[in-house]
């Protein structure tokens, strides 16, 4: 029985509710029907999961089985047979030369690949050497400016035992050693950091901190803002990846709930709009805030240190 190719059926309603998240519907579709229609959590995990495939905005097709009208009989005579069989033997004879013609064209491949097949492997492994010294360069640091971070936290919870007060700050170094400590103060604010990546990591801190027995759900809410951030920085002129319902609620499971979550957007440059939605205009559009909050986002999700000083 003949086969087509056809778009295959997901739902509708959870087809519309990933459009409102802004995930184009080709990514979508595939999502859908990949999870098996279970859920819009199954898609969102799918698409995670997914998300490097080459694929992954390519509607996929399926095998759909089709009836055909089985034609009226009718008789073969001599002379179609021999029609037939010169046909064959002359598609024969022409695969015949077209293979030839390849298997030449693949020894000349052959032989100019294998003179720069050593050369190629160099470049290579040397590209991925540096990548790794480059990665391993930046995990130091990173760990480096943890670790910084917590002995500085050490001393100034060893200062706030010793005097019975609060720093305002998480550099008790910083402060004049003649200053003197307002005793029974302990309302004082925290100094915010002046750049937006400071601002940005606060707000990542915050959701760790307010799921710090819940890793699941913290990371689920990073990989969700790694998605929206990423889906701008990608098509910065799609107005669907710059415009967030607020009331999606799957949006506030994932983030809009989460203190810390719509703020972190806000940052990115999102505004709300009549209270319904968060939109990012074309024009406030800034690629580097946005590989900035890309780095954060990562970086939170893999140092083991983030989220541990203090609260």
């Amino acid at each position: 029985m003949p086969v087509e190719m056809a778009v295959p059926k997901v739902n509708n309603k959870m087809l519309e509710e990933l459009e409102d998240m802004g995930f184009p519907k080709a990514r979508a579709i595939r999502a859908l029907h990949y999870s098996g229609n279970s859920s819009i959590e199954a898609s969102i995990n799918w698409m995670i999961d997914h998300e490097n495939d080459a694929d992954i905005d390519q509607i996929p097709l399926i095998a759909v089985d089709i009836d055909v009208e089985t034609p009226q009989p009718f008789h073969i005579t001599e002379l179609m047979k021999m029609k037939a069989q010169e046909l064959r033997d002359q598609a024969r004879k022409m695969e015949e030369e077209e293979e030839k013609k390849l298997e030449r064209h693949r020894d000349g491949e052959r032989i100019r690949a294998s003179k720069d097949l050593t050369e190629a492997k160099r470049t290579t492994e040397e590209s991925e050497r540096k990548r790794h010294l480059a990665l391993r360069k930046a995990e130091k640091e990173e760990e480096k400016r943890a670790r910084k971070k917590i002995l500085q936290k050490l001393e100034q919870d060893k200062v706030e035992r010793r005097f019975g007060v609060v720093l305002p700050s998480e550099r008790p170094a910083a402060l004049k050693p003649s200053m003197p400590f307002l005793q029974g103060k302990k309302d004082s604010l925290p100094v915010k950091s002046g750049t937006k990546a400071e601002h940005m990591r606060e707000c990542l801190r915050s959701i760790k901190r307010s799921y710090l027995d819940d890793d699941a759900r913290v990371r689920r809410a990073f990989q969700t803002l790694l998605i929206y951030v990423g889906n701008v920085a990608k098509n910065p002129d799609e107005e669907k990846f710059r415009k967030i319902r607020l009331g999606n609620p799957l949006f506030q499971d994932r983030v809009g709930n989460l203190r810390g979550g719509v703020e972190f957007l806000e940052l990115c440059g999102f505004e709300r709009m009549g209270g319904e939605f968060l939109y990012l205009p074309r024009d406030k559009v800034d690629e580097a805030i946005l590989n900035t909050a890309g780095f954060e986002l990562k970086s939170a999700a893999t140092n083991p240190f983030f989220g541990l000083l203090g609260v």
